[in-house]
């Protein structure tokens, strides 16, 4: 191995255990906890080593977001997979969300509420939210309905289950409900 090529690991590296670290202390303490001056003490460099990384905290919200969509997109279709029958596929793919949504509160955020300087819905976005969207319109697509674009159904559903488990974190639905809402959703959504 040449010694550009050990230095671009290391790199590669240090990236990801920046990334991990803003993860795990974001999921431990909330993103107002997540500073370059702690990240940079808890993974032991220097803050300017941080930002040869990341230009700031923003773009680590980026990354987490970006590994975060690509955890979820595989959670999604995991479950999507296992299941029998389009009924059963959709509402496996919504119990996972709901459950990828309540592990993983910060990276949620970090997906969906806080600014990662990532661009949704255009040319300019990143493929693990390209990725993740497509995971959840290859099971809901095929339950649209006649006339209905799949895209536009998908984005609907997407946006029930975002406000379920928006709503429901913040303690406006109650928990021991989740259950009857998803069966709600899939039957009254969904074309099965």
């Amino acid at each position: 191995m040449s010694v550009q090529e050990r230095k671009e690991r290391e790199r590669a590296e240090r990236e990801r255990l920046i990334v991990a670290t803003a993860r795990e202390l974001a999921e431990q303490q909330g993103w107002d906890a997540v500073t370059t001056r702690r990240l940079a003490e808890r993974i032991e460099y220097s803050q300017p080593v941080l930002y040869s990384h990341f230009r700031g905290k923003r773009e680590i919200i980026g990354a987490v977001a970006l590994e975060g969509a690509a955890e979820m997109a595989a959670a999604v279709r995991a479950a999507a997979s296992a299941a029998d029958g389009p009924r059963t596929r959709v509402a496996a793919l919504a119990r996972a969300y709901l459950d990828f949504a309540e592990r993983n509160p910060a990276v949620y955020d970090a997906m969906f509420q806080l600014d990662g300087g990532l661009a949704f819905a255009n040319e300019d976005t990143p493929e693990p939210l390209k990725d993740a969207f497509v995971a959840l319109l290859e099971s809901l697509g095929e339950v649209a309905g006649d006339g209905v674009h799949p895209g536009l159904f998908t984005e609907v559903f997407w946006a029930s289950l975002h406000g379920l488990a928006t709503l429901t974190r913040a303690g406006r639905l109650p928990p021991q409900d989740t259950e009857r809402r998803v069966e709600l959703l899939v039957d009254r959504l969904a074309i099965v």
